[in-house]
């Protein structure tokens, strides 16, 4: 728990350490299951891609170590991909429009308790609603104003995932340092028919795509990382990242496969899977591609590394793994980045420094040294 002095600081930063003690002493109550009888949990994340893959963990752990537990996730229809395979669920709920008629069907499971992983008016409005006993995972949202708005640090350094956990030390629930999940079902792993032939022996994985344009490589430079690459190469995106996708790969159509919306997003992860080294924005298949245990080189725009959101792969993989895991490809020295918790659609500033001076010859160099090894 990230604990500030007192008058140190703002008093809304004193009645926010006085909220963390509460939820301390709430969570360090006695708990002891009866192995008996079955106890229900509702797992709440309505998105997105990423923070949904970030918080995998929390549904294998709490399945994996409360004998006879039964968990049911909750998260929008958007997003019922992410999930459908994962086989710590035992039942799903969607979000598409109608809430009150979702909550009603809620309350027949009778849970006894809540995990919200999203902590925003919906989620508190179903706490609200259901009146079972909740646990809600910090989402620091002060200290990212701060950082965004001030670019002043109060962030406490502890991963989001690992937040996500802290919801679960009522019950007795540890990271089991074993990392993220995400599960592909059988009939979406890519067929070797459907991937040139020219890149069956290994590629590398350039993930285009991302939710805001603040968060991407301008063109221009994802045509200039993929002429200095001397390896094949994958563009992977969504069907709104084909344009780009396809003035990207026009640099060499050889080298240069542009999958951008010709796979879901399960087809789309197993490309990763297959892949020797992904590059990705900060989007959700950069931590699909840790989830995989695959080597990342995580470009930051707009977000950054800072809010506690870096490539995550758990303790036993980080402890045992030997050679290069990941490394943040951030402009060094840029004053305004992050200057967004989630990415914005322009440059506040008008100059997108964070992507304009990323240096695409040292990123080319990285990779070479990586995949040459």
């Amino acid at each position: 728990m990230f604990v500030y002095c007192k008058g140190s600081i703002p008093k809304i930063f004193q009645k926010i350490n006085l909220l963390n003690f509460k939820n301390f002493y709430k969570r360090n109550q006695t708990f002891s299951p009866d192995e008996k009888k079955k106890i229900k949990f509702l797992v709440i994340r309505f998105s997105s891609i990423g923070d949904i893959v970030l918080a995998s963990p929390v549904l294998r752990c709490l399945k994996n170590q409360i004998p006879l537990s039964e968990i049911h996730f909750l998260t929008k229809l958007s997003f019922k991909i992410v999930t459908s395979s994962n086989p710590y669920i035992d039942k799903f709920f969607y979000f598409d429009s109608n809430l009150n008629d979702l909550i009603e069907s809620l309350k027949k499971e009778n849970y006894d308790y809540i995990i919200d992983l999203q902590d925003n008016l919906r989620s508190g409005k179903i706490k609200r609603a259901l009146k079972i006993k909740s646990f809600t995972v910090n989402k620091l949202t002060i200290e990212k104003f701060f950082l965004t708005k001030f670019h002043v640090d109060f962030m406490p350094g502890i991963h989001i995932t690992q937040r996500s956990l802290n919801t679960l030390e009522h019950f007795g629930v540890k990271d089991d340092g074993y990392g993220l999940d995400y599960f592909i079902p059988k009939e979406d792993e890519v067929n070797e028919s459907d991937i040139p032939t020219s890149h069956i022996a290994g590629y590398i994985a350039i993930v285009i795509g991302a939710s805001y344009p603040t968060k991407k490589l301008p063109v221009y430079k994802l045509q200039e990382l993929c002429s200095k690459v001397n390896f094949p190469i994958i563009l992977i995106g969504g069907e709104t990242d084909f344009e780009e996708g396809k003035m990207v790969a026009e640099v060499d159509p050889i080298k240069v496969y542009n999958a951008c919306g010709k796979f879901n997003l399960n087809e789309s992860a197993d490309l990763v899977r297959r892949s020797r080294l992904v590059v990705s924005h900060d989007t959700g298949l950069q931590y699909i591609a840790c989830a995989f245990q695959k080597p990342v080189l995580a470009i930051w725009g707009t977000t950054s590394p800072k809010l506690d959101v870096e490539p995550y792969y758990g303790s036993r993989f980080m402890e045992g793994h030997k050679g290069f895991i990941y490394e943040n490809i951030i402009v060094p020295g840029l004053k305004c980045q992050p200057c967004s918790k989630y990415g914005i659609e322009k440059c506040p500033l008008g100059h997108f420094n964070c992507m304009n001076k990323q240096d695409i010859d040292a990123i080319a160099s990285k990779i070479h040294s990586i995949v040459n090894k």
